[in-house]
C-alpha cells in the first residue's frame, strides 16, 4: 500500500509550475528551455512528470510546455460544467496555446494524448505548425484501444460508484504492472513518485473523478476517424510518427500504414512499449530532435 506522499510531486527538471487561467478552467503546466516551441500533450491518468525525463534532452534547443491536461493524473479540477469529450478536450488544447500565445507550437501527443492532439490539429490549426504522433490512436485503434483490456476504463465511467470502485486495485502496488494498469504501457516500472503522482488524485480527489470520468467515458474511435480524414485531406503541415518497436497497445503495423496514408516519416523506438519518454527518452529525443531540426 501506499501513503500518496506523490501526489502532488512534480519533476523539478520540468520547471516551476505555473497555472493557465481557461474558460473551462485551470491548467497547471511546467515550462523549461528556450527556441521553438513544443508543447505536449499526455494521454489517461498521467500527467507531466511522463515527460520528466525526455523534457531535459530537449530543452536546451527547445521551450518545452507540459501542461497537466485534465484527464485523472491533474491536482486542480476543471469547472464542473466544462466539456472534456473529445472535441471538448481540443478546445481546451486551443484555449490553452491562445491563453499563452504560443504561436508556431510543434504539439506532441501520446497514448490517447495523441488523439487527442490530432483532434486539435485538424479543429484548431492555426497555432499548431507541427505534429508528432507518439505510440496513439491510428484509424485501425479502438478508443479505448482494446489490447490490453482498457476497453473496461469507459465501461465503468457510466456510473461514479462503478468508476471509484475501478481504481481501488491501484492502491495496491503489484497491481501497477497488470497489463490493464500501465504494464503494457511502459516496459519498465515506472518510479514510485511518478506513480504516485499518476493515480493519487483520481483515488483521492472526487472532484478529479468527476473530471477522469468525463473524458474516459466519452471518448471513441469515431473521433479519431473523423480527425484521421481531416489529417490526409486538409491538414498539409508536418507530421512525425515516433513509434514504440514494442508497442503492445498501438501496434505497429497500424502505426506503418497510417505513415502511408499522411506520406509522413516513422521512426521506430526500440526497447519500448507505448509510453517511449519514460522507456527510452534519450531515442525519443533524437527522433524528435532529428525531424525537427530538419523544418527549422
Amino acid at each position: 500500500m501506499t501513503n500518496w506522499a506523490g501526489t502532488s510531486w512534480r519533476d523539478p527538471r520540468l520547471g516551476a509550475v505555473k497555472e493557465a487561467e481557461l474558460p473551462s478552467g485551470t491548467v497547471r503546466y511546467h515550462e523549461t528551455g528556450t527556441g521553438p516551441v513544443l508543447v505536449f500533450v499526455h494521454g489517461y491518468l498521467v500527467n507531466a512528470n511522463l515527460w520528466r525525463a525526455l523534457v531535459p534532452l530537449l530543452s536546451p534547443a527547445f521551450r518545452c510546455v507540459t501542461p497537466d491536461w485534465p484527464l485523472g493524473g491533474h491536482l486542480v479540477p476543471m469547472r464542473r460544467d466544462a466539456d472534456l469529450t473529445p472535441p471538448g478536450m481540443a478546445a481546451v488544447i486551443a484555449q490553452f496555446l491562445e491563453a499563452l500565445d504560443l504561436t508556431d507550437v510543434t504539439l506532441i501527443g501520446n497514448d490517447s494524448g495523441g488523439a487527442y492532439s490530432q483532434i486539435a490539429a485538424t479543429t484548431y490549426p492555426d497555432r499548431i505548425a507541427r505534429l508528432v504522433l507518439n505510440s496513439c490512436e491510428t484509424p485501425e485503434c479502438s478508443w479505448p484501444p482494446d489490447p490490453g483490456g482498457f476497453g473496461l476504463l469507459k465501461t465503468t465511467a457510466a456510473h461514479p460508484a462503478t468508476y471509484r470502485a475501478l481504481y481501488q486495485a491501484l492502491r495496491i502496488r503489484r497491481t501497477w504492472r497488470w497489463r490493464n494498469t500501465y504494464g503494457w504501457l511502459a516496459k519498465y516500472p515506472i518510479e514510485a513518485r511518478a506513480m504516485e503522482s499518476f493515480i493519487g488524485p483520481v483515488l483521492t480527489d472526487p472532484a478529479i473523478r468527476h473530471d477522469g470520468r468525463k473524458a474516459i467515458g466519452s471518448v471513441s474511435a469515431r473521433y479519431t476517424r473523423e480527425a484521421a480524414a481531416r489529417l490526409t485531406d486538409r491538414f498539409a503541415k508536418p507530421i512525425l510518427l515516433a513509434w514504440a518497436a514494442e508497442d503492445r497497445v498501438f501496434p505497429l503495423p497500424h502505426a506503418r500504414r497510417f505513415a502511408e496514408r499522411l506520406d509522413a516519416p516513422l521512426k521506430t523506438i526500440p526497447d519500448s512499449y507505448a509510453y517511449t519518454a519514460e522507456d527510452q527518452p534519450a531515442k525519443t529525443a533524437a527522433a524528435i530532435t532529428e525531424w525537427a531540426r530538419q523544418l527549422l
